[in-house]
């Protein structure tokens, strides 16, 4: 089999993997890289894919990262259509699915996420979609023309739900939250959201779970436990991702509790001259002081700048606030640092009714996140009270 050196060998084609090879041009590496990514696009804004890309605003060249010729002008090379298939750490090689074995000096895995897919009656039927990638947006759109149902009531349900009603199409969703966005943001946020939905026409199934699929060789009705039957033209299915730490496992590396690839702070992992970075990587948390894994492409990509700084020898740990931001078609924008898994008070400043709020939430006396409606200046005191951890003065949240 064919074996060559790299320098910087980046598994990922997403935004970890795209920021880490930026990184490491930018800031001074001129050593060889490689980016292996299995997505048969060059890395792209995945944002775009459930907004507009997805609603046709946006073309592929124009939701490209760096744009169609960065790879070439940055002397980067790029593989898609690529799997890493093996990966040995003693030897510090990856096999890869075109059979060539790569010798590498640092390697960054950033393999991403796969969907979660369900497994109930019907699941197999036409018209059931799953949207990661661009590919799946393309089907979406051409297949998706009457009535839509979405599955699952978080970020990829409610967005594509927005971006389908903004395109004319009717739908419903179908979720086991009684509000929308319940588990992430609580009520009073999710409820904001949830009415923005609804007030443009989207139907909600709130605390439904399902319960089969029903058609004919192409899905016709979602059917729920508690008997109800929604007509279906297509259907979207957006019930979350789980970590691809295959390779990792195979090889034998550290995974956490939270099933990513642990790693220090620096996003060093258990093998030598081993990187993680993205959604797959579980690390220590200089900010938060506990091991967290956190699915978002901002997080992914400030995490392949840190990755890339530690490839080339850096020291300094990974200290960004993870900053989130999400939008339901041009109805509203909603930003958002943290993350507050858990929280035991919220403090509202603002209007929800008007449409401009923070929700600030309190873990005892300290902060765990805050989510804004149109008043981003208060995410900067955010920032700065996640980071030193200091109490909170109630009164200065409220406003």
């Amino acid at each position: 089999m064919p074996e060559r050196e790299i320098e910087f060998l980046i598994i990922g084609g997403g935004d970890a993997g795209f920021s880490a090879a930026r990184t490491l041009r930018e800031e001074g590496a001129d050593g060889s890289v490689l980016v292996v990514s299995r997505d048969p696009d060059p890395p792209y804004d995945r944002t775009a894919v459930s907004k507009g890309y997805l609603g046709g605003e946006k073309s592929k060249a124009e939701v490209l990262l760096g744009g169609e010729d960065w790879f070439k002008e940055n002397n980067v090379e790029l593989l898609v259509r690529t799997s890493a298939m093996k990966l040995d750490t003693e030897a510090h090689t990856v096999t890869l699915s075109n059979k060539d074995v790569i010798r590498y000096g640092k390697l960054l895995l950033a393999t991403g996420s796969n969907v979660r897919r369900l497994r109930v009656d019907g699941g197999d039927l036409e018209g059931i979609h799953y949207l990661r990638a661009l590919g799946n947006a393309d089907h979406i759109r051409d297949d998706a023309k009457d009535n839509v149902v979405l599955i699952g009531g978080s970020y990829i349900a409610t967005e594509v739900a927005a971006t389908l009603t903004s395109m004319g199409r009717k739908c419903s969703l179908v979720m086991l939250e009684d509000v929308t966005l319940e588990r992430t943001f609580g009520k009073t946020a999710g409820g904001f959201f949830q009415k923005a939905l609804t007030d443009h026409g989207v139907e909600i199934h709130a605390g439904e779970e399902l319960e089969r699929f029903e058609g004919e060789g192409r899905v016709s009705a979602v059917v729920t436990k508690s008997g109800k039957t929604i007509p279906a033209d297509a259907v979207v299915v957006g019930v979350g991702v789980t970590p691809d730490v295959s390779l990792a496992k195979k090889a034998g590396l550290d995974i956490g509790e939270k099933g990513g690839v642990l790693t220090d702070a620096k996003l060093a992992t258990s093998a030598v001259d081993v990187f993680a970075a993205g959604d797959i990587a579980e690390y220590d948390s200089v900010v938060h002081q506990k091991r967290l894994r956190i699915e978002h492409w901002d997080v992914a990509e400030n995490q392949g700048k840190t990755a890339a700084r530690s490839m080339m020898g850096s020291d300094e740990p990974h200290d960004v606030v993870p900053y989130f931001f999400s939008d339901l078609s041009d109805w509203t924008w909603m930003e958002y640092v943290g993350p507050a898994y858990d929280w035991t008070e919220e403090i509202v400043r603002g209007s929800v009714e008007e449409g401009k709020f923070t929700v600030w939430y309190l873990d005892g006396d300290r902060l765990a996140g805050a989510l804004a409606v149109d008043r981003s200046d208060d995410l900067e005191r955010a920032r700065e009270l996640l980071k030193s951890r200091e109490a909170v003065d109630r009164k200065e949240l409220a406003g």
